[in-house]
């Protein structure tokens, strides 16, 4: 964790000129203009004191406590904390994967955190350029195999499990076709083969790895190279003023320089009892 240490603190010595644009950006006065929507969804939210945030369940995105109905995890932490720097109140609006896209068209919420920009989505709604943060495709290895690398994995010997018809499966079977890739319908069922050492691995992208191996509390989350990366973002809604997705976007930017993104991941594996030192960062720059 040295090297992380050194990482943030090197990042953190961007802060008081990012600070300075931030709060520029969140100073411009919006424009009242019509939508394809609404008015300037910046000037909206300072107005109304709110800042809605869609929320759906799935750690370690989202998870909320039932004992307290708290939200936790790395999306609630990231808008709680630009809430914070509008002045304004972050808002729980609970919504489903599927119905994200239809949620921020229909103007339920302000900004979904944690949504891939993919194409598809791309042409209904708008993602700032920054992204949020970035994860890689991993998996979760038995003690004692060397995933560090796709090619140590490519054997008949090697047993894979990914959930069928995923981009992990294609993915997986692209990158080792001469192991052995059980296709489970569900993940659940891909966990169960894995406690029961049916399977060697479990393949998924690396934090959905680290809070299996948090709650199986055996193997080990490996990355293996050469890195298959992806970044995630936030969904807004398309309106005519982009004020709001830009503002968003710089504040994102600044977020994940700054470490403070990363620090948010990790208070939150901390919550969920899981040791930050054992799990690959969200910042790709600490992977090596």
């Amino acid at each position: 964790m040295s090297e992380q240490n050194n990482t943030r603190r090197t990042f953190l010595g961007l802060g008081a000129a990012g600070t300075a644009a931030l709060a520029a950006l969140a100073a411009v006065p919006g424009k009242a203009q019509s939508q394809e929507g609404s008015d300037d969804t910046l000037q909206r939210i300072r107005k109304s004191g709110e800042l809605r945030i869609g929320v759906a369940q799935g750690e370690p995105w989202f998870f909320k406590d039932t004992a307290t109905n708290e939200w936790h995890g790395i999306g609630w932490g990231v808008g709680t904390y630009l809430a914070n720097e509008l002045g304004v109140k972050p808002v729980a609006v609970e919504t489903t994967w599927g119905n994200a896209v239809a949620g921020l068209q229909a103007d339920q919420f302000d900004v979904m955190f944690v949504l891939d920009p993919t194409p598809a989505r791309s042409l209904a709604i708008d993602f700032p350029v920054q992204p949020l943060f970035y994860y890689a495709q991993g998996v979760l290895a038995k003690d004692g195999l060397d995933a560090s690398k796709w090619d140590n994995l490519n054997k008949p010997e090697v047993r894979i499990g990914v959930t069928l018809g995923s981009a992990m499966d294609r993915e997986v079977t692209k990158r080792v076709p001469n192991a052995t890739i059980q296709r489970f319908p569900n993940q659940d069922e891909a966990t169960a083969a894995f406690a029961a050492n049916r399977i060697d691995a479990v393949a998924l992208f690396h934090p959905a790895l680290v809070m299996l191996q948090g709650r199986l509390k055996r193997g080990t989350v490996v990355l293996p190279q050469p890195y298959r990366v992806s970044s995630t973002s936030a969904g807004v809604g398309r309106v005519a003023d982009k004020t709001f997705r830009d503002w968003l976007g710089l504040a994102m930017g600044f977020m994940y320089t700054t470490g403070q993104t990363q620090a948010i991941y990790e208070e939150y594996l901390n919550y969920r009892g899981i040791d930050p030192k054992t799990a690959p960062a969200v910042m790709r720059e600490m992977w090596n």
